[in-house]
């Protein structure tokens, strides 16, 4: 029950940042938006570690998996941002939920997994869900949607390689270095885009990256306590505060069509998790 309350707590707290980078996209550049979170992040996390848990502070013992994990959930944040500065949290947290399928379609080949008809036919059955959403040839081509199908693409490869990642890196650690990633590569192009903040907006950044590391830790500790399986369905609830911010802060709402295709893609990626679960403990 411990793990189900920290997990639930993460996918109810994390919307809140979205909801912030939303706002601030308005004035701010997304990139620049993306940049702050993992900084703050940053700034957040490392005296936590060096403060309460200096054992757990020490070198990688898989840089390179570390890296490209980090490198994986920076562009799915950097689509994700831009994504939602053009189109409703709602409709590009539906389309990001395609995570599970590209992680079960990339498994056989990345993780040597074999993937039955029942999971194909749940991920072709999630891939009509996504057309069922976007409506292409019906409505104007929109680029911020499929920026979120992205979301989800680099988010499935994020999985596949934590998956891959078998490391005695402390969950903290691996937080603390996915942030590092995303503030150096970011680092080197924000100055580009940069466009000075308001003290105020400098407010509302640090506290997006709060609410990002919260999550975030929230998400790691309730791993201490159950399988990630078993966790795995938890996550959609995430669509709940979701839409309820977007409508009380944006007037956002997702039509019949959205709210159609949500259901499809949430219940292929719930057949899916249930199919390799069962898959997983025969």
């Amino acid at each position: 029950m411990k793990a189900i309350i920290l997990n639930i707590s993460a996918w109810i707290m994390l919307p809140f940042m979205d909801a912030i980078a939303k706002y601030l996209s308005s004035s701010l550049p997304f990139f620049q938006i993306t940049w702050a979170r993992y900084f703050f992040t940053v700034f957040l996390v490392l005296p936590l570690m060096i403060i309460f848990f200096r054992d757990q502070f020490k070198w990688t013992e898989n840089p390179k998996l570390q890296f490209y994990r980090g490198l994986t959930l920076f562009f799915a944040n950097i689509c994700f941002f831009y994504s939602i500065s053009i189109i409703s949290m709602a409709k590009a947290l539906t389309l990001a939920f395609v995570a599970p399928l590209i992680t079960t379609v990339l498994s056989p080949f990345f993780l040597g997994e074999k993937v039955g008809i029942r999971r194909w036919s749940a991920v072709i059955a999630g891939f009509i869900g996504i057309l069922v959403v976007i409506r292409p040839g019906f409505i104007e081509f929109n680029f911020a949607s499929f920026a979120a199908v992205g979301t989800g693409c680099f988010y499935g490869v994020y999985l596949i390689i934590t998956r891959k990642l078998h490391s005695t890196d402390s969950p903290l650690l691996t937080l603390l270095l996915t942030g590092v990633v995303g503030t150096i590569i970011g680092t080197f192009i924000v100055p580009f885009v940069w466009v000075k903040p308001t003290l105020t907006e400098w407010s509302w950044l640090i506290l997006m990256g709060l609410f990002a590391c919260l999550g975030h830790i929230l998400l790691i500790y309730s791993l201490k306590y159950a399988d990630a399986s078993k966790l795995a369905p938890f996550g959609y609830i995430e669509i709940i505060p979701n839409i309820i911010l977007g409508y009380f802060f944006f007037n956002d709402l997702l039509d019949i069509w959205s709210f159609s295709g949500l259901f499809i893609i949430i219940s292929s990626g719930l057949y899916v998790i249930r199919r390799e679960y069962i898959v997983k403990h025969k």
